[in-house]
């Protein structure tokens, strides 16, 4: 029997009717059944990997309070921090822990790595779990499109060579050191009268077994990992930088959970952050009496040496990120701030 207008009309509402229920209940099944895709570049060993051990917690939590799967890619399975971060904006990848490739995205973040900012491990953690911490976290959704749940750390950065000990900026003049290929960090060693050199990671145990640097910068876990030591026969302790790890979800990913969901997840994400910077203050002390057992010589500056480091690294990086950052720039003032507040209670 041909269908009348209005019987088309019921037709076809019906079957509209019909596709949104079956929709809204994908929504739902998927929303009570979702998996989190959960990817760092760290190895997945819990006992030297702060990434490692922080998304491994991150999906024990999650999983024994609701009913979400959380899958971990450790390693740069998926790819490299930026593969990871583009991996999260696009929601092929739910959730990234990456440390300083994100300043390619959020630029304000780049300010974290201004050299000699942070006295001390516990002073960056009140920064960044802090007031300022959480308005740079929705300044860059707002950039990403990216939920910062929680930070952890990368750790301190310290100076190694094999031409002599290191206590001031007056040592480093001549000096060869292999940095990662970043204007910030090129600043910083040209500042300290140094020759900074960028050279790929793979490359860097030749560069310095053949003498092509002097020296290079990394945490204490990366320098005894890496053997370093067979190559450098000095540590210089000046915590040049410290590393901020981010721990990051795709917002519209996050928003389709419920709030019973969301909860879960920030609260796991602070656990797996706090975790993260543990595994690496254990793996730091060790790192450092591993090394000296190695044979390092180690070197601890004085306050007034520090000092000396300070303001000789500083305004060069400060001038750069100020004209780099444009009115994202007003982030150093910030920082500092909250810096100086902080201080004053450790």
């Amino acid at each position: 029997m041909p269908l009348t207008p209005f019987t088309k009309k019921v037709s076809i509402k019906r079957t509209l009717t019909a596709a949104v229920a079956a929709a809204t209940l994908a929504t739902a099944a998927s929303a009570s059944a979702q998996t989190l895709r959960f990817a760092h570049v760290d190895p997945d060993d819990w006992t030297t990997s702060k990434k490692g051990a922080a998304g491994q917690v991150f999906k024990n939590l999650v999983e024994a309070e609701t009913d979400l799967t959380v899958e971990l890619y450790p390693a740069g399975s998926l790819g490299g921090e930026t593969e990871l971060i583009e991996g999260a904006q696009d929601g092929t990848i739910s959730i990234a822990m990456v440390s300083g490739a994100y300043a390619n995205f959020c630029e304000a973040v780049a300010v974290t790595d201004i050299p000699y900012t942070f006295p001390s491990a516990p002073v960056a953690w009140e920064v960044m779990d802090g007031e300022f911490g959480t308005a740079l976290a929705e300044h860059c959704l707002q950039e990403t499109g990216l939920r910062t749940l929680a930070y952890g750390e990368t750790g301190f950065r310290h100076f190694t060579n094999s031409v002599r000990p290191i206590h001031s900026p007056e040592d480093m003049e001549g000096l060869k050191f292999r940095v990662q290929t970043i204007p910030l960090y090129l600043e910083m060693v040209e500042g300290l009268g140094a020759e900074p050199q960028g050279i790929a990671w793979g490359e860097v145990p030749t560069a310095l077994a053949t003498g092509v640097v002097d020296g290079q910068e990394n945490p204490i876990s990366v320098i005894y990992g890496n053997n370093f030591y067979e190559f450098q026969d000095y540590l210089t302790l000046d915590r040049h930088v410290y590393g901020v790890d981010h721990i990051l979800i795709n917002d519209e990913i996050f928003q389709s959970l419920s709030e019973e969901q969301q909860a879960a997840v920030k609260r796991a994400a602070v656990v797996a952050g706090t975790t993260g910077r543990a595994v690496q203050q254990f793996n730091s002390a060790e790192g450092i009496s591993k090394l000296a057992a190695e044979g390092m010589e180690i070197t601890q500056p004085t306050a007034e040496q520090m000092e000396a480091f300070r303001e000789a690294a500083q305004p060069p990086v400060q001038a750069y990120l100020t004209e780099e950052l444009g009115d994202d720039a007003e982030w150093i003032e910030r920082l500092s701030s909250a810096v100086e507040e902080a201080s004053a209670r450790f």
